[in-house]
């Protein structure tokens, strides 16, 4: 199963999602019974005082999958359970990057230095303007809301709080996908008679 997350770092119902979600999404991709991938977008950088958290910290991201890659799960996690407050001015440059290296960033100077020189901006920016004209591999989906949930490119709209409504969705997604790729069942051919 293919599961993305598109994933403001600002936004409650992302934190609700990672806190209710995270052991089982670890579980299924332990088991390899599941991809999964985190885009982080931009859509609340206005909420933050002028501050553009949102923008920063989907930056920031950037910079740890980047040159970090092995800790950008423990640092995705860690922006979102420890999520500033809406309405604030959210956390500044050098504590997301404190945020990182205490996630287990390797090359804590470069992925400092990307981070407070907002190295991923721009391209925070536009991975937001894409998602928003459309996400690929979905059926004409864009991106309205996040998280935005979609296993196997299907959105997910039940509640971003219950992991059992979440796993059934994940379920119902499988078994569906499974049976439309199931082989079909050989008919046979005629043969030319004498």
């Amino acid at each position: 199963v293919d599961i993305r997350v598109y994933v403001d770092y600002y936004a409650p119902g992302a934190k609700q999602f990672q806190l209710a979600n995270a052991q089982q999404l670890t579980k299924w991709v332990s088991q390899d019974a599941a991809t999964l991938s985190y885009y982080p977008v931009a859509m609340l950088s206005a909420k933050s005082n002028g501050t553009k958290y949102s923008l920063r910290a989907a930056s920031a991201s950037a910079c740890v999958a980047t040159y970090a890659p092995d800790s950008f799960f423990a640092y995705n996690n860690a922006l979102l359970t420890q999520q500033p407050d809406q309405g604030s001015d959210g956390l500044t440059d050098a504590q997301l990057a404190d945020l990182a290296i205490a996630s287990g960033a390797e090359s804590p100077k470069v992925v400092r230095d990307c981070i407070e020189n907002e190295d991923y901006v721009a391209w925070a920016k536009s991975a937001t303007d894409r998602a928003l004209k459309g996400l690929p591999d979905t059926k004409n989906v864009t991106l309205t809301g996040t998280p935005m949930i979609l296993v196997n490119g299907t959105p997910y709209v039940g509640a971003l709080d219950d992991p059992k409504e979440f796993a059934q969705f994940v379920l119902t997604i499988s078994s569906d996908s499974y049976y439309k790729t199931a082989t079909p069942t050989p008919t046979p051919t005629p043969s030319a008679t004498k």
